[in-house]
């Protein structure tokens, strides 16, 4: 019986996550314009220093929104021991290629995981100024998580999910709502 409502229970965990995830992504149809910044969650970058698909799709996301209004941008991510450079750089590239201006973007070469990605973040935009809504960027199935943790760290919120692979998906949604009970810890007794 405790088995069985274990399994329950985690099945309640993903149903959440999913939930989630479609509550708060919205077409960009239907994205309003209300930012003053963007913050793209990293993710891993190729040995060749390229962004890997995943990332590249958080990014192509950031660009089409940063085309829609042009705010800074902030791009997080440490440089993992099969990376060779950090995926904040990685991912600076990549936007500067597509167009953005590089003073337009903001670098945190230090994190790594969301806590700190939007701890980091949300320092970077306060050194800056006048930032009262931020944008989040990351993977549809991550996205309500790491806009929680945004709120938590005094950010007012909108988000756009970039899909993730369908090969993924199941494993994505799974280890993510391992994170939400993670996250939920964390903030119960700190």
């Amino acid at each position: 019986m405790l088995i069985l409502a274990g399994v329950l229970c985690y099945a309640g965990l993903v149903g959440f996550v999913v939930i989630r995830e479609h509550q708060v992504n919205r077409p960009m149809e239907e994205m309003k314009d209300d930012y003053d910044a963007i913050v793209v969650l990293g993710a891993q970058v190729l040995p060749s220093g390229e962004p890997n698909t995943q990332l590249q799709w958080r990014l192509d996301t950031a660009l089409r929104i940063w085309e829609k209004k042009q705010v800074p941008i902030v791009v997080c991510g440490a440089q993992g021991k099969d990376e060779p450079l950090t995926e904040a750089e990685a991912m600076k590239t990549y936007l500067t290629a597509h167009g953005v201006p590089a003073e337009m973007i903001l670098t945190d070469p230090d994190s790594f995981n969301t806590r700190e990605n939007i701890r980091n973040a949300a320092r970077l935009l306060r050194e800056r100024g006048d930032v009262n809504k931020v944008m989040i960027v990351t993977s549809d199935y991550h996205l309500p998580r790491a806009m929680a943790i945004a709120r938590d760290a005094g950010l007012e919120t909108a988000g756009m999910g970039s899909p993730c692979k369908p090969e993924y998906c199941i494993k994505n949604h799974a280890r993510e709502a391992l994170s939400w009970v993670k996250y939920w810890l964390q903030k119960v007794f700190g």
